[in-house]
């Protein structure tokens, strides 16, 4: 008689449910609730195992009801025949039961206990069925049990029940955090949440030491984005309506990325497009329908290489010569805004401390500290002049730090059609997610769109032009850059040398006339669009020129704090060289310093400057390694350094 066997349909048929419960127990992973989601995943496996036995069951009971017709059927003396199928004892189960999801685990364990002898679905089952998709027969280790444990009836009527309420619980929950009612997550923007406290391991979970490391090892990823209590957090999409994307966005995008690569894996492109794979891969499916795109092979678990065809090549062109950007996906400009308005730098606060920290690396008396103080809480902007080499620019730097946080921004933003790109290398410090690695299934829930910086602090200076403060165009790409002020939202924005720009005075004082006042601003787009965004950072304006030189009472007035950084004290001007000499690799010399100052300083009344003290060393230093000499502070030293130094000032 002939053994009855899953057919290579059925096996794929089989593969595809298990897949699908993986990636149902991930997604839940990735959302608010760690616990329920290893619960979930445990589950769906258990269910995806027990529904494989039931249709091979299923199959041999047809078997035998052909057999008691006289035809071929299931026999457990063809174990030995070398049969690529598994052999099972037939039983009596109904085969046209549905076993798509309509009868539950717990019924199919109660039919399979009563119609068999109690030994029809073993471990010995579930190890070997894997093998059955391959079309290899494995015969049961007894000598070690399989470390996936099989149920009994009566915990697969609790998973049941359980299970029944899943989806209740999961709007349930959603229904909380929107309310504010949840005591685990707190709203943080559009689509974000913020962890108030830590997962412990679930009581489910304690009496399994299985269970309990796997929660451990997810508990312990997820626990490393470093997201802190009320923190704004992006949620990754589920859907291209979550993601506020068409499926043309990411079609341009993805052929764009084939046009210039040649080919590429599904997850590559996921990676370029910063996109789960579970909301691209439809759409690769859909492309290759539409012939855009061809498999070129396989790649790892599942995935292939996608090549361009001919039409998808042309298609790509098209697309290229609107806009040669292929990066990660846009970001609309309405999760934009919320998430500046919930990382405010306004709703920041900095104590005494957290001043005293940031400047800890500089030499600051206490009352300009106490005068920086109620500025940088301000939140609005502050006017730093004095004499040049006093420390403006070093303090305008540092107010930023003060804050000690780290905000998220996209990387691009879309509007109407236009890419800007609003994340800069070359003024955006990137903050590494704690356990970031590139992994099959992306646990950490945060949308990879976007990217987690510090507080930017953007430093423009005297080559500062009106182009910068506008968005531009490259004419060529087609790509637009954002400028400097939607760069610092959030940060600092220092306008160093203030009056020394190209532009005139009255022309960048016009230009931020409006937005010193209604903390926003509006931008021209190149199609032609005006756009509104947030002007919220603390603008600060430094210059060695008098202020009242250079702006009128109307501008003053919207600069709440002007601060003067003043000349150091005789007693800073020392304490200066004996911060910097080991620096230059030195020893300090206080009797050398006393020769300087008697000497060079006081006879012709020369003001102290907080930047001499280095520059001086930095001379003697230079003159020593030149003569070949000990990196030693001389008298004669000095004498060349300050003659070279101060010979046209």
């Amino acid at each position: 008689m002939q053994s009855v066997g899953a057919s290579e349909s059925e096996r794929s048929d089989i593969i595809e449910k298990l897949m699908e419960s993986c990636m149902r127990g991930c997604a839940l992973l990735r959302k608010t609730r760690v616990a329920d989601g290893l619960s979930a995943l445990n589950r769906d496996l258990t269910f995806a195992k027990c529904d494989v036995a039931f249709r091979e069951r299923c199959r041999c009971a047809q078997a035998a009801r052909v057999t008691d017709d006289g035809s071929d059927g299931c026999d457990a003396g063809d174990a030995g025949s070398g049969s690529d199928h598994i052999l099972l004892s037939s039983g009596s189960i109904n085969p046209m039961s549905d076993s798509s999801g309509k009868m539950t685990p717990a019924e199919l364990l109660a039919e399979l206990t009563s119609q068999n002898d109690g030994n029809a679905y073993t471990a010995e089952v579930a190890e070997a069925m894997p093998d059955a998709f391959s079309g290899k027969t494995k015969t049961p280790d007894r000598d070690n049990e399989p470390q996936f444990e099989i149920p009994d009836l009566e915990e697969l009527q609790s998973l049941d029940r359980k299970r029944h309420r899943d989806a209740d619980d999961s709007e349930q929950a959603d229904s909380d955090i929107d309310s504010g009612n949840d005591p685990e997550y707190v709203k943080s923007g559009r689509g974000g949440i913020a962890q108030k406290r830590m997962h412990t391991v679930p009581d489910a979970a304690q009496g399994n030491s299985q269970l309990s490391e796997l929660f451990e090892r997810v508990s312990n990823l997820l626990g490393g984005s470093g997201v802190g209590d009320g923190e704004f957090c992006p949620r990754a999409p589920e859907s291209l309506a979550d993601a506020r994307l068409t499926a043309e966005d990411v079609e341009r995008l993805a052929l764009k990325y084939l046009l210039q690569k040649g080919s590429a894996s599904g997850r590559e492109i996921c990676s370029q497009l910063k996109l789960p794979y579970a909301i691209v891969e439809p759409l690769m499916r859909l492309w290759k329908k539409d012939q855009l795109v061809a498999f070129k092979g396989a790649a790892e678990v599942g995935d292939y290489y996608f090549v361009l065809t001919d039409p998808g090549r042309d298609r790509a062109k098209r697309y290229q010569e609107e806009c040669t950007y292929c990066g990660a996906a846009p970001v609309s400009l309405e999760d934009y805004l919320k998430a500046m308005e919930a990382q405010s730098i306004a709703k920041q606060e900095a104590t005494e401390e957290d001043l005293k920290r940031a400047f800890s690396d500089l030499l600051i008396s206490e009352k300009m500290l106490e005068t920086l103080g109620p500025a940088v809480n301000s939140g609005r902007g502050m006017f730093l002049f004095g004499e040049p080499g006093n420390g403006k620019t070093s303090i305008a730097e540092r107010v930023t730090t003060s804050f000690g946080s780290t905000i998220w921004i996209p990387r691009t933003l879309g509007v109407d059609g236009d890419i800007i790109r609003l994340f800069d290398p070359g003024v955006h410090e990137v903050v590494e997610l704690e356990g970031e690695e590139s992994n099959l299934f992306d646990l950490s829930g945060v949308d990879q769109r976007w990217v987690r910086i510090v507080r930017p602090t953007v430093v423009a200076g005297g080559e500062l032009t009106m182009e910068e403060l506008e968005v531009c165009q490259n004419q060529t790409t087609k790509i637009c850059e954002a400028p400097l002020q939607l760069k610092s939202n959030c940060g600092t924005l220092v306008i160093d040398d203030f009056g020394r720009q190209t532009m005139p005075v009255e022309v960048l004082l016009n230009r931020w006339i409006v937005p010193l006042e209604k903390r926003y601003d509006f931008l021209n787009l190149p199609s032609g669009k005006k756009l509104q965004v947030p002007f919220d950072q603390l603008i600060i304006f430094s210059t060695n020129l008098e202020p009242r030189d250079l702006v009128d009472g109307a501008f003053l007035r919207r600069i709440p704090y002007k601060i003067e950084v003043p000349d150091p004290s005789e007693e800073h001007f020392r304490k200066l060289f004996e911060i910097m000499a080991p620096h230059m690799g030195m020893v300090y010399e206080p009797d050398v310093v006393d020769y300087l100052i008697e000497t060079h300083y006081k006879p012709v009344n020369r003001p102290y400057r907080a930047c001499q003290p280095r520059d001086l060393l930095l001379q003697v230093r230079n003159k020593c390694i030149y003569q070949k000499m000990p990196k030693k502070m001389t008298k004669e030293g000095f004498d060349f350094a300050v003659h070279i130094y101060f010979s046209v000032m």
